[in-house]
């Protein structure tokens, strides 16, 4: 996968989420139980491992055959999130009868909140009972899961049947692992194979790609949002003052964080990634007009970003505690109105609205739409289009991963399905109760009890379902489908590359300078000496490690 093993700082290789985006962009339906907390912006690498120069060829991947349970009020456009401002009237029931054999598999996930008991759930119970085999979930705190995760593979006796793994949390060596401990699904989902479990298929091509490890299907993902982050505002306080906000290029919002700074109120949070965003930065490489392949840090976009960010800074338009480099009240700030503007994944939309909207009702965010740093036109990267996967253990007894795949093609059942409603909110009159609109409402008991699970083995594509807040959806994807007119494939879009060892630190350094030259600390000759010693260091050689993978690829 990466070649780190944990989320790097600043705007990432690739723009993956990391840990925290990921919980934040999390789409766990409507106003579901156990719902994560902590999204925010900028995340891990994306590439998955692989040796260099393995395109994923278009006869591995499944035929892509789209399934819609439930029109959606907002359309999918360019792969933007499809919406849903209501619930169905009626689900629909995609299976007959349970898909599994009767067989029992351990599975091991993480989770980023309380673990739920294993013994006498009744959440478990309903859903091994739908499914017709048993998952045991050996479920581990996300925070440590990469320590608990190296140790395990590292152990292939003890190695669970099916293995959650995040980008973020891989292990050094991890191709030999998947290579050694993981079974081949070519043969199962490539081309017209996937026709036997429709709801695989149902996943588009691009999440695919990122399954793909030496040629051959490994992995069963966990799809995400097509645009991660967003450069949010508070619209509600700056109606209430009168003032709507016109930014088209990086000036006006410089102006607009200047010009609402004042008292005990800061224009801005920390604005790294809305910087990268609006001067198309590239995820990590790029290609100049005269076919040289230039690292990020190299380009006039990185240091214009940092530039840009810099003004920021020395306007007093940044709260205090992002000037400490404090992220960790980052949301508060934003939500209290401390900050008016902030940047974040775009999951902290609904949960912010579901934290306030109790006590302030008028409480209203939104985000710019896409623009260009000069006004031109914008240009957002395409990330990862999914940054945690699943692994099913090598077995010899082919039945048995046949039966893990119709398992899994039970848990991708889209939204609009009975299935879909059992998975993410457990049994209705124990794990959930409808309000009047007909909303689940988690019980006392869900908290306890339904925690994700499932999802983290396969899940359908993401939507947004939000139906609690209506004016949101529309909102979100109407924003969406606009920006995604604006989203192209970065250099090495779906190769699966691992980048040799003595690479993992060498763009490290530029973390630290990123957050110094944007306090004032240091200047753009020290990002000059940097980038001299990035390339006297390792650079050089690693710029052609990535134009051998071009020139193979073409």
């Amino acid at each position: 996968m990466n070649h780190t093993s944990h989320p790097p700082a600043g705007v990432p290789a690739r723009s993956a989420v990391n840990r925290r985006s990921f919980l934040g962009l999390m789409g766990l339906g409507v106003a579901a139980p156990g719902v994560l907390a902590a999204c925010g912006s900028g995340g891990a690498p994306a590439g998955t491992s692989a040796a260099p120069g393995s395109a994923v060829s278009k006869d591995v991947l499944p035929t892509y055959a789209p399934i819609t349970y439930a029109e959606p009020d907002f359309p999918s456009v360019n792969g933007s999130t499809a919406g849903y401002q209501s619930l169905p009237e009626e689900l629909v029931r995609a299976f007959d009868s349970p898909p599994g054999s009767g067989g029992s598999y351990t599975a091991m996930t993480p989770l980023w909140g309380t673990i739920p008991p294993t013994s006498g759930n009744q959440y478990f119970e309903a859903v091994n009972k739908a499914i017709g085999s048993t998952i045991d979930f050996q479920i581990s705190d996300g925070n440590t899961y990469g320590e608990k995760l190296a140790a395990v593979l590292a152990s292939p006796d003890d190695v669970p049947d099916w293995v959650c793994i995040p980008t973020w949390n891989v292990p050094p060596r991890f191709d030999q692992a998947v290579a050694n401990l993981f079974e081949d699904l070519t043969p199962y989902l490539s081309g017209d194979n996937a026709e036997k479990y429709p709801h695989l298929a149902n996943i588009a091509t691009d999440v695919w790609k990122f399954c793909v490890f030496e040629g051959k299907i490994k992995a069963i993902p966990y799809p995400g949002e097509l645009i991660t982050d967003a450069i949010f505002y508070r619209d509600d306080v700056l109606a209430a003052e009168g003032i709507t906000p016109e930014v088209t290029d990086a000036e006006a919002l410089r102006q607009l964080a200047k010009d609402l700074t004042g008292g005990d109120r800061w224009g801005a949070n920390d604005m790294w990634t809305a910087a990268t965003i609006i001067h198309r930065v590239p995820p990590e490489w790029t290609i100049d007009d005269s076919g040289k392949l230039l690292n990020r840090v190299e380009t006039e976009e990185y240091r214009a970003a940092l530039a840009w960010n810099a003004s920021l800074y020395a306007d007093g338009s940044i709260h205090p505690e992002a000037v400490a480099d404090n992220s960790a009240n980052a949301k508060t700030r934003f939500e209290s109105g401390q900050v008016l503007i902030t940047s974040d994944g775009v999951g902290a939309w609904h949960e912010a609205l579901a934290r306030q909207r109790g006590t302030n009702p008028d409480y209203s965010q939104r985000p710019f739409p896409a623009f260009a740093a000069d006004g031109g036109e914008p240009l957002l990267f395409k990330g990862s289009p999914a940054n945690i996967f699943s692994f099913l253990k090598k077995n010899e007894d082919k039945a048995k991963i046949e039966e893990l795949l119709a398992v899994a093609n039970f848990l991708a059942s889209p939204f609009g399905t009975e299935e879909f409603q059992l998975i993410n909110y457990g049994l209705e009159g124990v794990h959930y109760d409808k309000d009047d609109q007909g909303i689940p409402v988690p019980t006392d008991l869900a908290a306890t009890e339904v925690q994700p699970s499932y999802i983290f083995l396969a899940d359908p594509p993401v939507v947004n379902a939000k139906v609690q807040f209506p004016e949101y959806v529309e909102k979100f994807c109407t924003w969406m489908a606009d920006a995604a007119r604006y989203v192209t494939d970065p250099p090495f879009f779906g190769l699966q590359i691992t980048e040799p060892p003595q690479f993992a630190t060498l763009s490290l350094p530029f973390e630290d300078l990123e957050k110094d030259i944007s306090r004032g600390r240091r200047s753009m000759a020290d990002l000059d000496a940097a980038i001299e010693t990035w390339r006297s260091s390792g650079g050089e050689e690693l710029r052609a490690f990535y134009r051998d993978i071009l020139e193979s690829e073409g």
